[in-house]
């Protein structure tokens, strides 16, 4: 039994999944330099926020991300079989940090500060039941929901699932970024070799449906890993990047396809995955656009997965976003590319604490 991707969209700082992928291709860059925090006088760096940021109530995101989310198909969503799998990183803790750094007083302000809280609005504002589970582990977060209900689906436990998720970026998660010196005033250059790295973080939101029912594209396997070695560096060794892939690796043998890479923009992580990608399957294309919309943070295996399917639909994949030679690999694609003779794709995501995902999706 598989598991096809029934319907899905995302949307970032360039609009929504097709609107990016047209923008991608026509080498476009979403970041800009913007203060790290609500500070105009605060160090600039490269975000792709969709509009202004600010700290209210509701939050900045809330309208924008409730009216994404209107366009998702009916259903009983919530209901015992047709779960709602929500996922982030931050799950908009920048309420909560608005409330530490002395916000007015705001007596509804506490109801959006944890994603308990947020999950219960969305409810609320979509009439969905209470079958709805939260999953947050960094920026692995969105691939983590995606395997769970690929797991309940091939296991019978759910007749659909309804995966969505969202990060926003705000002064709280910019801040953190700034403060490890990878959130800095250069660009983005995934797989640049170069001599100082930096990343760029974005707004994202993405949902999928999944189901047993055949569609366009399906799921032919997922893996996980977590390497545990440092809080935010993975084992120089590069273990965590062979290990994700190793159990995909009889399905990948033989098989055309092209590599959606993390790629942030960061060295070590960048080298050691372009090196493992072109060890495990050479020769096959490489690419990372967070060069343009900026790392979604815990959504971007949710936001990358929908570009991915959406430009390999549209028969050209955007190249590397940001990055020109000389790269860790000659496996990194810095142009554009048909997607034929290409029939599959593989997705890896990657987190703090070494936390590895690996997805492979085929044209059905």
């Amino acid at each position: 039994m598989h598991t096809y991707l029934e319907a899905l969209d995302c949307r970032t700082a360039l609009g929504n999944a097709d609107a990016t992928v047209a923008a991608l291709l026509e080498g476009r860059v979403a970041l800009r330099l913007l203060p790290v925090n609500t500070d105009p006088a605060s160090d600039r760096v490269p975000l792709a926020p969709r509009g202004d940021i600010s700290l209210g109530t509701p939050p900045r995101w809330w309208e924008d991300l409730t009216e994404f989310l209107a366009a998702v198909p009916g259903e009983e969503w919530g209901s015992p079989r047709k779960p709602i799998l929500l996922s982030s990183s931050n799950f908009g803790i920048d309420r909560l940090y608005a409330i530490g750094a002395g916000a007015p007083p705001d007596a509804g302000a506490n109801t959006w500060a944890t994603a308990q809280g947020i999950a219960r609005h969305l409810r609320r504002q979509f009439g969905w039941g209470p079958n709805l589970h939260i999953f947050s582990h960094a920026c692995v977060s969105a691939h983590l929901a995606t395997a769970a209900a690929d797991s309940w689906l091939r296991e019978g436990v759910t007749e659909k699932a309804l995966v969505v998720s969202f990060d926003y970026v705000g002064p709280f998660v910019s801040s953190g970024f700034h403060s490890l010196k990878i959130l800095n005033a250069g660009m983005p250059a995934p797989y640049a070799d170069r001599p100082e790295g930096s990343i760029g973080l974005g707004d994202g939101a993405a949902w999928a449906i999944l189901s047993t029912n055949p569609a366009q594209w399906r799921i032919e396997g997922l893996s996980q890993w977590n390497e545990m070695h440092h809080f935010t560096a993975n084992d120089p060794s590069g273990s965590g990047f062979d290990k994700v892939v190793a159990p995909l690796a009889p399905l990948l043998e033989g098989r055309a396809l092209w590599i959606k890479g993390h790629g942030t923009g960061t060295l070590d992580a960048g080298r050691l995955e372009a090196e493992c990608m072109q060890r495990v399957v050479p020769g096959a294309p490489l690419v990372s656009w967070k060069g343009s919309i900026g790392h979604t943070l815990g959504s971007c295996a949710l936001v990358e997965l929908v570009l991915a399917v959406r430009a390999h639909d549209g028969g050209r994949i955007p190249g590397t976003t940001g990055t020109d030679a000389p790269v860790f690999a000659p496996n990194v694609a810095t142009g554009n590319f048909d997607a034929d003779p290409a029939r599959s794709v593989l997705l890896l995501c990657n987190a703090f604490g070494g936390a590895h995902g690996a997805l492979l999706v085929s044209h059905a």
